[in-house]
């Protein structure tokens, strides 16, 4: 079978660089540590799906409660005295103690008598230290105090270890096993990999939590055969047991409970009770069975020493870290860290798979669903792995491969359309608009004659006696004063949304909603409008500013935009080998009229009703429109309402304001044949109008100028009876 060039350039060999790299990455010391917090919160998630903790275990907390009760720790050794001579009744199998008793106390016999009430049953703490071990020190009377385990095959010298150790006082070793509470943090501070063998000196002694379940067992360190980086192996026909371990000794702590999922007893209670309860004959009906159990001894209280970082929380009682491990063991219940190497396989066969599959298809919302959901299905089973069968599968670097490779395909794809893209706009993008560009790429066809019908707002604008224009300027000078007029004005155009259709002489002709779809494309044109007449103002003071470059009719240019929304058809248009995307109907016309009767009526920016009301819909109230009245334009037999659009809210003086309501209150006079109250009015406004002739660079009329002569036409020759307010246009 042939492989071709392609699927190993851009399918396979992407796929096994980045999962290999991502591999690799995966070994350094800070992504390790972020693995870790991934797999700490797995560990925290998973308590809620846990049943309770194995009942042959529990904890006996020194917790506030029992601080309340014998003050200030540490406390005389007496009270751990009666607290032995009160469990021993209650027959636990083991009573270890993860707490150090180094010192010598004048108490020490209430802890000596109440550990010979459970004979080979109690184990006191050691610790690992690195001073030297002290000469003077006398050895343990009893030899089965600190006995070591000698069936060991590889390098101990890699095991944790001390050049000497704690010990309890001689008199508790005289009396009770001694094995050592080490759980060092890891190099995030937290307890993950923990010592089940200590080397002191050239000898190896057992651990709280291994040692804990010989006792239990009833087995000592002969039973013991260690295979470092293997097991530790538990020789017995009734316990048999394979303890995983790296070479170091460690073990990989299965956290399956928080405190909340242990069987935890307050020491004060247990003293209280028990005593009551076994030694003075009380009866209590709630006195917890500890009978065959293994009890751990531990502080608990936030106020003490014995607490540390485990995955559940950054103040842990350390001695959950014992419970979980001997927990582990009684139920052969151990973690696995799962080996890299098949993640990275497994990676590579279903990137390739998912490169091939989309090899012919478009970047879409499907590839986007396979990019987000093949690492979100891989943390899932992840978590269910460990959650359900502790399996630590690693999911950092496995997330950051895919992810990477991702980004390179995704980046790969995107340079190869956008040369596409460049190819489609060098040829076509000097003829027609940036988005009727865009949309020709994304669909992927090539242009076609035809059209559809669509809602829109068409958009018209043109100079003001432009042909002076032309009389005045050279060319060149007048070349350069259009486009930057024109740069304007479409960028503007475009910044709102909207596709410029065509440039005729000095008019603008754009679309506000084709060949995108703008539901607020009334309001885009409004606001396109009223920036164009706001930056052409700005262009009048520049032109001015620069001297004799221009004549005085630059510095008094005006701009007339007429605007119509409405049903328009709308696609390419004209011959079959050269065609123009633009518009066409009644409703274009009607915006074409509303440009050039602009002029009629003494205003700028004109448009009819229904884009004002198109408008209002989508925030209209940012702008400011005048009731121009009713007019039929040439060629249409129907009125149409047509209205200044003033300008932006903001924009707008409250003069101006006051003008329109002015205005407003004339035109009701208008309509109601009050001739003398109208031509009031409209004299009154005509003193308030933002544009005034003579005044206003390029302004010749306004509306209320307009209206007085209209009104007084009206006064003399006054119109029929059926007259509705309608004004007809005799001009386009």
């Amino acid at each position: 079978m042939k492989i071709s060039p392609t699927f190993l350039r851009w399918q396979l060999l992407p796929a096994l660089l980045f999962f290999t790299g991502a591999c690799f990455f995966g070994q350094i010391d800070w992504v390790k540590r972020v693995e870790n917090l991934t797999l700490d919160q797995r560990t925290r998630w998973r308590t809620h799906f846990q049943e309770k903790g194995d009942p042959r275990v529990a904890i006996l907390g020194i917790d506030d409660d029992s601080l309340k009760v014998y003050d200030r720790w540490p406390w005389t050794r007496r009270v751990h005295g009666q607290m032995l001579m009160a469990l021993a009744p209650a027959k636990p199998a083991v009573v270890a103690w993860d707490i150090l008793f180094p010192e010598v106390s004048d108490s020490d016999m209430a802890v000596v008598v109440g550990a010979r009430q459970l004979p080979g049953k109690v184990i006191f703490a050691a610790y690992a230290s690195d001073a030297p071990p002290d000469p003077a020190a006398p050895p343990p009377k009893a030899e089965a105090s600190l006995r070591p385990i000698t069936q060991i095959e590889g390098d101990s010298s890699k095991l944790y270890s001390g050049l000497s150790a704690d010990l309890p006082v001689p008199r508790f070793r005289d009396v009770a096993t001694t094995a050592f509470v080490d759980t060092p943090a890891g190099p995030d501070g937290v307890r993950r990999n923990v010592p089940m063998l200590v080397r002191i000196g050239d000898k190896v002694y057992p651990s709280l939590s291994l040692q804990s379940l010989l006792v239990y067992w009833g087995l000592s360190a002969v039973n013991v055969r260690v295979r470092l980086g293997d097991a530790i192996y538990i020789v017995d026909p009734k316990s048999p047991r394979r303890i995983p371990i790296d070479e170091t000794g460690g073990y990989l702590v299965n956290y399956r409970h928080s405190i909340a999922g242990l069987q935890v007893l307050s020491y004060a209670t247990v003293v209280t009770a028990f005593t009551e309860h076994y030694l003075q004959g009380k009866k209590h009906d709630d006195v917890p069975d500890v009978s065959g159990k293994i009890l751990l001894v531990g502080q608990f209280s936030t106020g003490l020493s014995d607490n540390g970082p485990t995955p559940f929380s950054p103040e842990s009682p350390l001695v959950l870290v014992h419970a979980n491990v001997i927990e582990n063991i009684l139920r052969e219940d151990y973690a696995h860290q799962v080996p890299s190497w098949p993640i990275a396989a497994g990676g590579v066969v279903i990137a390739v798979v998912g490169l091939v599959v989309s090899a012919r298809r478009k970047l879409s919302f499907y590839r986007i669903i396979y990019a987000l959901g093949i690492p979100l299905i891989y943390v899932a089973g992840a978590t269910w792995a460990w959650v359900h069968a502790s399996h630590a599968l690693p999911v950092v670097w496995p997330v950051l491969g895919f992810a990477g490779l991702e980004v390179f395909e995704i980046a790969r794809r995107l340079l190869a359309e956008q040369r596409a893209k460049e190819q489609i706009k060098g040829m076509f993008g000097t003829y027609i608009s940036p988005a009727l560009v865009n949309r020709m790429v994304e669909s992927g066809q090539a242009p076609q004659l035809g059209g559809h019908e669509d809602e829109i707002t068409a958009y018209f604008s043109d100079i003001q006696g432009f042909s002076t224009f032309s009389e005045k300027l050279p060319a060149d000078r007048l070349v350069e004063l259009m486009n930057e007029y024109l740069t304007v004005c479409t960028d503007i155009v475009q910044e709102e949304g909207g596709t410029l259709d065509k440039y005729i002489g000095d008019a603008v002709v754009a679309m506000f909603g084709a060949p995108i779809a703008l539901p607020d494309h009334a309001f885009r044109a409004c606001v396109a409008s009223q920036r164009v007449q706001v930056q052409l103002g700005e262009l009048r003071v520049k032109w001015q500013s620069e001297g004799e470059k221009w004549p005085e009719i630059v510095w008094r240019m005006q701009s007339r935009i007429g605007l119509n929304s409405g049903p328009c058809i709308i696609g390419n248009m004209g011959s079959r080998t050269r065609f123009n995307y633009t518009m066409m109907g009644d409703n274009v016309n009607l915006a074409a009229r509303m440009e050039s009767g602009a002029k009629s009526w003494g205003v700028y920016s004109m448009c009819a009703e229904a884009t004002k009301l198109a408008c209002e819909k989508h925030g209209g109230d940012r702008l400011v429109f005048r009731p121009l009245g009713r007019i039929v334009v040439k060629g249409r037999s129907q009125p149409v309402p047509i209205f200044e659009i003033t300008g932006l809210k903001e924009n707008v003086a409250p003069s101006a304001h006051e003008c329109l309501g002015i205005f407003a209150e004339g035109l009701v006079r208008y309509y109601a044949r009050d001739w003398d109250g109208a031509l009031a009015k409209f004299r009154q406004s005509a003193e308030l109008e933002p544009n005034v002739p003579g005044k206003t660079p390029g302004v010749s009329s306004n509306p209320s100028t307009v209206y007085l002569d209209i009104t007084a036409h009206y006064q003399h020759e006054p119109p029929p009876e059926n007259w509705d307010g309608t004004y007809v246009m005799k001009e386009k």
